[in-house]
């Protein structure tokens, strides 16, 4: 694509990189059949190539966009799926973090906008804010139908019930011989909606011989904000985070930083970016970003010590789109999945996003709930009888359209090597345990086939 920035335009770094992005565009439009909110209005401003052309004319232009440049950029969910199927490589997420921030800073939202904006920016990255807001949006909900349709969004995507707090901060010692010794990022909505994920990833490593710490002083990664534009909120959150790590680093060295939300780890293991301009912080963020690991990375099926019987379990499991396109993980899952005894069918149309998106469903409610519910659909088609993924933002937002129970990957790892049965299963009838094969007997768990396998007569999703 040609760009005709000015030399004065060029000496800011975040052009100069939008212009070498922007280049690399030639149009193909392999894009186009990826993206789900082109799919779903077949407007091709709302295509990845339409919107790089927005754009492009935006930056070049300079100043105040055109509103209706924002809207359909505010409409991408940054899925990057069309980067998995560009031909030559766009790296559109970098480029949209690029307008977002122009938008930011030189667009002049609506009141009722800005101060939505604002009041997830401040309160979903800080988990006493959160837990706060949520308790507030339970006490609205008598009077939802008053209020304006996205403010009674927020509401009905609040938890019923918050599961007590836990502080899991401080070392977690392995459990036999240490192999490894690994920071644990918590979060921030994890932290308050659900704390078992983290605990079980903790039960999981140090089974495993991990030491997890997690540092006190990390807080939220940075990426839901980094996301919405608000990049000083974003590279003071990724601050944060660096510092932290490089107190428990200088404490007893660190192997790998582990992550359990995906779109967490995206923004991690990009922290070389993110604090490019911070001198004091950038080689120990590039250096961070190098050892960040989606937990799924830190350990091989074979490692996994199983116990003695085996749950014939049938799970769906949803690539989390940060997960599958912008961390390029889709087999580790899977391969740890079916190790610990699970039969694991794959979710058809995969690749389109199920509408959570980081603040997505909060800021665009009805695209958020149209993918939503496709998403669902396409789950419960497989006639499993759980849900798996490894992102939390996908497992709340599913959790709306399904009743099927949704699961951390980490959850069922955990269960199937000792840990405890976990809570989204509690109410569902399970199969009957099975003997453990040993290590010499063939793998007797059929492989997930291309089209999507229909519930036996014995029950969905059990053998």
């Amino acid at each position: 694509m040609k760009t005709d920035f000015s030399a004065e335009q060029l000496a800011d770094p975040e052009i100069a990189a939008a212009d070498g992005i922007l280049r690399t565009c030639v149009h193909y439009g392999f894009c186009t059949a990826v993206c789900p909110t082109y799919v779903l209005t077949r407007d091709e401003n709302e295509a990845p190539r339409g919107r790089i052309d927005l754009i492009r004319e935006m930056l070049e232009k300079g100043g105040r966009p055109d509103p209706k440049t924002v809207r359909h950029i505010d409409s991408c969910l940054s899925c990057n799926s069309c980067m998995t199927t560009c031909a030559v490589d766009v790296d559109y997420l970098h480029l949209s973090d690029i307008a977002r921030a122009h938008i930011e800073a030189h667009h002049r939202r609506p009141l009722g906008d800005r101060l939505l904006r604002r009041l997830i920016a401040r309160t979903i990255p800080e988990p006493a804010g959160f837990a706060r807001m949520s308790r507030l949006a339970r006490l609205a909900r008598p009077v939802r139908t008053l209020l304006p349709r996205r403010l009674r969004n927020l509401v009905d995507l609040a938890p019923a019930v918050l599961p007590p707090a836990s502080d899991l901060t401080g070392v977690h010692p392995a459990e036999g011989t240490p192999r490894r010794r690994v920071a644990l990022l918590q979060g921030c909505v994890q932290q308050v909606l659900a704390p078992e994920i983290n605990a079980a990833t903790i039960r999981l490593l140090t089974r495993h011989g991990f030491e997890v710490t997690v540092p006190a002083g990390a807080g939220c990664c940075g990426a839901l904000t980094l996301h919405m534009g608000k990049t000083e909120m974003a590279t003071a959150a990724a601050a944060r985070v660096v510092d932290a790590w490089d107190a428990e680093r200088d404490a007893g060295g660190l192997d790998a930083v582990a992550v359990n939300a995906s779109g967490c780890g995206t923004v991690v293991k990009d922290y070389a970016r993110v604090l490019e301009r911070d001198p004091s912080r950038r080689g120990k963020a590039a250096a961070f970003a190098a050892i960040a690991r989606d937990v799924t990375e830190l350990l091989a099926p074979e490692e996994l010590r199983l116990t003695k019987t085996a749950i014939p379990l049938v799970v769906a499991y949803h690539d989390a789109c940060s997960l599958q396109h912008a961390q390029n993980i889709r087999k580790q899952p899977r391969a740890l999945l079916r190790g610990a005894g699970f039969e694991v069918r794959d979710v058809p149309e995969g690749h389109f996003c199920c509408g959570s998106a980081g603040a997505y469903n909060m800021l665009q409610p009805d695209m958020a709930e149209a993918l939503g519910r496709r998403k669902a659909a396409h789950v419960e088609s497989t006639g499993a009888a759980a849900m798996a993924a490894g992102n939390l933002g996908c497992l709340a937002q599913l959790a709306r359209f399904t009743a099927l129970p949704q699961l951390h990957t980490v959850e069922l790892l955990d269960w199937a090597t000792g840990g405890p049965l976990p809570a989204a299963l509690r109410d569902t009838e399970l199969p009957v345990p099975i003997p453990r094969r040993s290590a010499s007997e063939p793998d007797t768990v059929p492989a997930p086939s291309a089209t999507p396998q229909q519930p036996d007569s014995a029950g969905p999703g059990i053998w």
